[in-house]
């Protein structure tokens, strides 16, 4: 489910954890620490969505989010440590798909990225792998034309693979992808990647490799 998304944010700590969060998701991102050359980026990277931070040094992101909107077809999230009803009112009166507070949950976040990118259509909501079809909005999963039963963490898992388009997904990446913590036993994962690939291989070929020291992939063929 990959999509562009461009982080404008002049912490540091921030901007860092929010691109590794969204990165590990599956989407591509590109990181800034002030808005000076968005207009540049909106022509040549052309992002699906923006996340901005309200309180920036230059051009503050209401002036950004009017540049992006007067620009670009991008959605625009604004993240601000500033929680005034007004301070809301104005950024989703001038055009923000949503608006969160800092500090915020990095799960919440993604969530809120996503369902902005969900109903832009900016997100696939159906997931191909082989002959393997992922609905992501029906929360159903077909091999070959034929149903397959999983479990709600079995679905995120397959999900957050399926969108990863053949990559290989490190056992840290699952632990935070798809449990929301990355200091659990690596077992825990192997459990569940044990489970989803007998569901899997129960009708068809293997799809779910494991790429020894480095972590799982889903695709059709072999080979890391």
């Amino acid at each position: 489910m990959t999509a562009r998304v461009l982080v404008v944010e002049d912490a540091e700590p921030i901007r860092t954890a929010v691109g590794i969060a969204l990165t590990e998701a599956g989407h591509t991102v590109l990181t800034r620490p002030d808005g000076e050359g968005l207009e540049r980026d909106l022509a040549e990277y052309r992002p699906d969505l923006v996340l901005l931070d309200v309180m920036l040094p230059g051009r503050d992101g209401f002036e950004l989010l009017t540049v992006t909107r007067e620009t670009s077809n991008a959605g625009v999230i604004l993240l601000t440590a500033r929680d005034a009803v007004g301070d809301r009112l104005h950024g989703l009166r001038t055009g923000a798909d949503d608006y969160v507070v800092k500090p915020f949950v990095l799960a919440e976040l993604i969530a809120r990225v996503e369902a902005v990118l969900r109903r832009m259509g900016r997100l696939r909501t159906v997931l191909e792998v082989g002959d393997l079809e992922v609905d992501v909005e029906a929360r159903s999963v077909r091999r070959g034309g034929t149903p397959i039963e999983l479990t709600a963490t079995e679905f995120k898992l397959l999900t957050f693979l399926a969108g990863r388009d053949g990559k290989v997904v490190g056992k840290t990446q699952l632990l935070t992808a798809v449990w929301g913590y990355d200091d659990y036993a690596d077992n825990l994962v192997e459990v569940y990647v044990s489970g989803l690939r007998r569901k899997l291989e129960a009708h068809g070929p293997r799809l779910l490799h494991t790429v020894r020291g480095s972590g799982y992939v889903l695709r059709a063929c072999e080979g890391p």
